[in-house]
């Protein structure tokens, strides 16, 4: 009977156990997390600390009755402290430190990411949080709690710097973000950032752009962050959301190879360098459809479909992993940003002609109560016509999130734009128009080539 070994117990490493038992019922599949929090939605925890989640425990996908029911042994609270690619052995230890070996015919390295800590003095000291993990999340939620948080500097205005602040807002806090760029959420073009820093600021968050955060202090029972350009706020809390970085260390001292990004090197297969070693999730690279190489793209779906091809083959199979566009959406109060593909700059650096053209339409028939603007970016590439992404902001109501799946589901499939713009898409006037505004934006995009 194989035995397959996964270390880690998040997006990637509970989709390929569940995969594998699906293919072969009767491989033996060990699970070892770090943590106590199997299967948890991580991309939940800011709507815990909202109050929009009442109980943390709703934010697990599975119990952990459920994932031992599909024949899944699970370790909690279990560190993987060395790998044998050699012998097949996992080196583990519990919280009662002592070591055990685990053999393994089969193993998956599904160890995340973990928060970037960026070079700011007083990071460690009592009431400043990052958020990656369930833990990280509690002791937050904790604090909050214990200590009567009327304040908070988030550190950081990418999706979860403006998560949080929308979170800590609706909590009733005075709420400051502070970006080191000169323009939030820097995925998507300046004129959208900018859209968003007023909307964060119609709901009372005090927004600081083009600030580099230098230090974090103690102050009267609370907190000061220190920085250029006069930079000086105190709070009761801080959080830093200045992105993640790769876990790898395991894998590298096991002799797993690390790609140019700093995360694990695998195949289209998901398997590493080393024989029968597997690799999936935030810890890896990921093909880009559109740029043809391996990039670093953290991101909670791409580790579910990652995790499920490293499953399936670890069980026997011959999965192969379809590829990245980096789609992803975001809320902001009443407002919703996405974007899928390339922007100008990146398909430039491509070898691509871009043009990006932009059209505000409406998100339904305005006729019907309650039509909001939308705005829709379209990208493609000007002598084959050829669609490259899109980048969208709506009302909340809007179903921006539909829209940019429309124009993911029109990359992956190598569409035109004229091809976009004939897509058979549904209408009635409560949710659409007879041209969607995702094919609005696409004859807009046509007319200033034509």
């Amino acid at each position: 009977m194989r035995q397959l070994v996964i270390v880690g117990g998040s997006d990637a490493g509970i989709c390929a156990a569940l995969r594998a038992k699906e293919i072969a019922p009767d491989v033996e599949v060990t699970m070892a997390l770090a943590d106590r929090y199997p299967n948890f939605s991580i991309c939940g925890l800011p709507f815990f600390i909202s109050g929009e989640v009442a109980d943390w425990r709703n934010l697990a996908h599975r119990s952990l009755d459920e994932i031992e029911a599909q024949g899944i042994r699970v370790l909690l609270e279990h560190r993987v402290l060395a790998i044998d690619a050699r012998q097949k052995r996992v080196k583990h230890a519990g919280l009662d430190g002592i070591t055990h070996d685990l053999a393994y015919d089969r193993l998956l390295i599904a160890t995340g990411a973990v928060s970037t800590k960026p070079p700011i003095a007083g990071l460690d000291l009592p009431g400043v949080f990052m958020l990656r993990w369930m833990e990280d999340g509690l002791s937050m939620h904790a604090f909050m709690e214990e200590h009567d948080v009327q304040s908070a500097v988030v550190i950081g205005g990418g999706y979860i710097g403006l998560e949080m602040a929308d979170a800590l807002k609706r909590r009733g806090a005075r709420v400051t973000v502070v970006e080191f760029a000169g323009t939030l959420l820097t995925t998507l073009d300046d004129s959208l950032g900018a859209q968003l820093k007023a909307e964060l600021e119609r709901h009372g968050v005090e927004v600081m752009t083009g600030r580099a955060v230098k230090a974090v202090e103690p102050c009267d029972g609370g907190l000061v962050v220190r920085g250029d350009r006069g930079l000086s706020v105190t709070a009761d809390m801080v959080l830093v959301a200045a992105g993640c970085r790769p876990a790898v260390e395991l894998a590298k001292q096991a002799g797993v190879a690390i790609g140019g990004s700093g995360a694990i090197k695998v195949d289209r297969a998901m398997r590493t360098n080393l024989p029968d070693v597997f690799a999936a999730g935030d810890c890896v690279e990921t093909w880009h459809n559109l740029l043809g190489r391996d990039v670093y793209l953290p991101l909670g779906t791409t580790a579910h479909k990652q995790g499920r091809v490293a499953g399936e083959n670890m069980a026997g199979g011959e999965a192969v992993y379809a590829g990245s566009l980096g789609t992803q959406a975001v809320k902001v109060f009443d407002l919703v940003a996405a974007r899928t593909g390339l922007r100008d700059r990146e398909a430039v650096d491509a070898g691509y002609t871009p043009l990006t053209v932009g059209c505000e339409t409406w998100d339904h028939k305005v006729y019907y109560p309650g039509a909001r603007p939308m705005q829709v970016l379209i990208t493609a590439d000007v002598p084959t016509r050829r669609l490259l992404g899109a980048q969208i902001l709506g009302h909340r109501s809007a179903e921006v999130s539909k829209r940019v799946d429309i124009i993911a589901a029109a990359l992956f499939h190598r569409m035109t734009v004229e091809q976009v713009s004939d897509i058979d898409l549904s209408y009635t006037p409560p949710l659409s128009s007879p041209w969607d505004p995702v094919q609005q934006a696409a004859q807009a995009w046509l007319k200033n080539i034509d």
